[in-house]
């Protein structure tokens, strides 16, 4: 059991790293989103870098073990967040809703996932301590 779950922290580490890495290298992409929904340009660029930051440390926390409460924790206001203001399907045109239902249902998912490793005993079995 402890190996499979050092390759699940691994998995969803890697899971978040990607996703650092699309809202720093490539976030114009997400900045022009941001916009699309509202955001002031100063602002889009700050919240996706922002939410690439909590990502980054979410998912080394994670994937090394390395005070896994906290990168819980970072991984968690990303997604409540993210999936507020992203992917608020309710308003959302017809023709996009069930994509952006689809997205902000998975963030939920995702968020209670990660909630669920708040009851792993900790030193987490293969971190690299506190």
């Amino acid at each position: 059991m402890a190996l499979a779950f050092l390759i699940g922290r691994i998995i969803l580490g890697l899971y978040w790293l990607e996703t650092a890495y699309n809202h720093t290298v490539k976030s114009a992409g997400l900045i022009g989103w941001s916009q699309s929904l509202g955001m002031k340009p100063g602002t889009a660029k700050l919240a996706v870098w922002g939410t690439g930051i909590l990502a980054l440390i979410g998912g080394v926390s994670v994937i090394l073990g390395y005070h896994p409460t906290a990168g819980i924790a970072c991984l968690v206001i990303f997604l409540i967040g993210v999936s507020f203001r992203m992917h608020p399907y309710w308003k959302a045109p017809e023709a996009d809703k069930m994509n952006q239902r689809i997205n902000f249902q998975k963030n939920i998912a995702l968020a209670a996932a990660t909630l669920c490793l708040l009851a792993v005993s900790q030193p987490w079995v293969y971190s690299i301590g506190q």
